[in-house]
């Protein structure tokens, strides 16, 4: 092989992979609002795709001039889960173009079902930022469906009801290591619990540690990209939670929600997201009354 050859087959391969796995994976954390979450972009040779679009209006511009910067076209936006910091961002990604927005049923229905509510809830919290009119996945998928977009393949496991009331997570159908794990698990962050469905949630914890195989990176939806040894993390801060909830003397509701936030401080000395473990103390606690 002549010298010129052999450096531009490691620059391919520094750029790319090798030819069996040419997909980059670019995080772009969106941190409007006070809000960080992740969103993910996928890069073949010649397109793009974005798995989870932000929350507000100004995260949604910033990751579509992140996209644009690639230089290459955006084919279509996954989305993983029915929150809203992971679609209300997707008017402002898709401004302009004809880009399918896909998701599992569930999600896309739930996401429609409860967009209203939302509206009512974040119009007050972010104002402006919380975007007038949202974008909704237009597109559904089918439980281990592979979607297949130009050289980047991805294939999706329907959860139903978990951290969100209808999660999926998404892998490189070639490169099933690397998988887009929306909130399964958070990464060492405190967490959204207030919807209720922490059975259904450990329960898929177990099934996504099952389902994923050895030494596969999971790159959640809040924090940086990390192992499956934050699964054991996720499902031991769900029971810390619940048990902080039964154990509090309610008798003074002030006193018994400041012992729930000291437990879990114990277990995550962060503030990190801290106002979304605080939101989740009173519908939760309503819910084993």
């Amino acid at each position: 092989m002549g010298t010129c050859k052999y450096l531009l087959v490691i620059w391919c391969l520094a750029a790319y992979g090798s030819p069996m796995a040419a997909n980059l994976v670019h995080r772009f954390r969106a941190t409007g609002a006070g809000t960080p979450v992740n969103a993910y972009i996928v890069e073949c040779p010649s397109a793009a795709v974005v798995v989870d679009a932000t929350l507000t209006v100004s995260d949604g511009r910033a990751l579509r001039e992140h996209v644009d910067s690639l230089g290459k076209p955006l084919l279509g936006v996954v989305v993983t889960h029915a929150h809203p910091d992971h679609y209300g961002g997707l008017v402002e990604l898709v401004r302009g173009l004809h880009v399918p927005v896909f998701a599992t049923e569930g999600v896309s229905r739930v996401i429609r079902r409860d967009d209203p509510l939302k509206e009512q809830i974040l119009r007050p919290m972010f104002g402006d930022e919380w975007a007038p009119e949202r974008t909704f996945p237009d597109t559904t998928v089918a439980d281990g469906e592979v979607l297949s977009l130009d050289g980047i393949r991805l294939r999706v496991t329907d959860l139903g009801p978990g951290e969100s009331p209808h999660d999926s997570v998404w892998a490189l159908a070639d490169e099933p290591a690397t998988v887009f794990s929306g909130d399964v698990a958070y990464d060492r962050r405190h967490c959204y619990l207030a919807d209720g469905f922490h059975e259904a949630w450990l329960a898929n914890i177990a099934r996504v540690r099952e389902l994923v195989p050895p030494g596969s990176t999971l790159h959640p939806g809040h924090g940086e990209p990390c192992g499956l040894e934050v699964l054991d993390w996720q499902a031991g801060y769900i029971n810390t939670f619940l048990e902080a909830l039964r154990g509090a003397d309610w008798s003074d509701p002030d006193a018994a929600r400041g012992d729930v936030i000291r437990r879990m401080r114990d277990y995550l000395p962060t503030d990190e997201l801290q106002f979304l473990m605080e939101l989740s103390i009173d519908p939760l606690r309503s819910r084993q009354t």
